[in-house]
């Protein structure tokens, strides 16, 4: 079976059995599904995509994307993703993946971003965006080697005590914040347990899989599309993308993570 035959039935089935499916069942017949991919993963197609973009000579330069560095030096892929956000020398700044993208789309392809900074994610149905192919791609390159989120420089520690500030942080109408889901242990949202993220258990469980391809919405998503979701249903302001508020998030949950394994392109319901 094919892998997008493979997942429209596995949408019908997921979708059709959470209507009957209980508390504590969903979980597993989550697992079920998952498992019944086997080792097929519709990422795979968008990562294919990522790295067609990844080497395409684009922009008013006409070059590739081979010169930009991640941090372990110019072109090299393997093991970046999993020790970002960190901090650069030649911006100032702590960034992560999406953020380090951009910047290497305008400094070397001396392409305009700003219509992607302005939408940077897929709508439901739509094609993925140049952003989530190619945070496909680079993910996978770190599939299997340990999360290293760095905290050598300042700006870096900076970013994690600002991001655990950020996580427990109650705002927005329903005085919500990202510790009210993911503050304790075995707290769920409808049917889906939620995991404990201020915990380098938790954190572990979950950090080393994103980017995610999520079944329900037919496409790869982001960690930062990730925060920017759960700001959405605290009713908070939108997340700009790169922004030092979702950075220091992803900066905290990171260095939570460090040692887990890395698995990204994840697959999630």
């Amino acid at each position: 079976m094919n892998i997008q035959l493979k997942l429209s039935l596995i949408l019908c089935l997921l979708l059709g059995g959470a209507q009957a499916a209980s508390a504590e069942g969903d979980d597993d017949m989550f697992a079920e599904y998952r498992a019944m991919f086997g080792d097929d993963n519709p990422a795979e197609l968008v990562e294919m995509q990522g790295e067609e973009l990844w080497n395409a000579e684009r922009g008013p330069k006409k070059v590739s994307l081979a010169t930009c560095d991640f941090g372990l030096g110019a072109g090299v892929l393997a093991g970046a993703y999993a020790q970002l956000p960190r901090y650069f020398a030649d911006t100032g700044q702590v960034m992560d993946l999406e953020s380090r993208l951009l910047h290497c789309m305008e400094s070397i392809q001396g392409m305009d971003v700003s219509a992607l900074r302005q939408h940077p994610y897929s709508e439901q149905g739509q094609p993925q965006t140049d952003l989530e192919s190619l945070s496909a791609y680079i993910a996978a390159q770190s599939r299997g080697m340990p999360v290293a989120v760095p905290q050598s420089h300042e700006l870096e520690r900076q970013a994690f005590a600002d991001g655990a500030k950020m996580f427990n942080f109650r705002a927005g109408p329903h005085d919500f914040s990202c510790a009210t889901c993911h503050g304790q242990s075995g707290k769920r949202i409808r049917l889906q347990s939620l995991p404990q993220l201020n915990t380098p258990e938790g954190a572990r469980s979950s950090f080393g899989s994103w980017p995610a391809y999520r079944i329900s919405q037919g496409a790869v998503r982001t960690i930062e599309w990730r925060m920017a979701d759960c700001m959405r249903q605290q009713r908070l302001p939108g997340l700009v993308l790169g922004s030092k508020v979702a950075i220091d998030l992803i900066t905290y949950l990171g260095v939570q993570a460090n040692g887990a394994d890395m698995s990204a392109p994840g697959l999630k319901r």
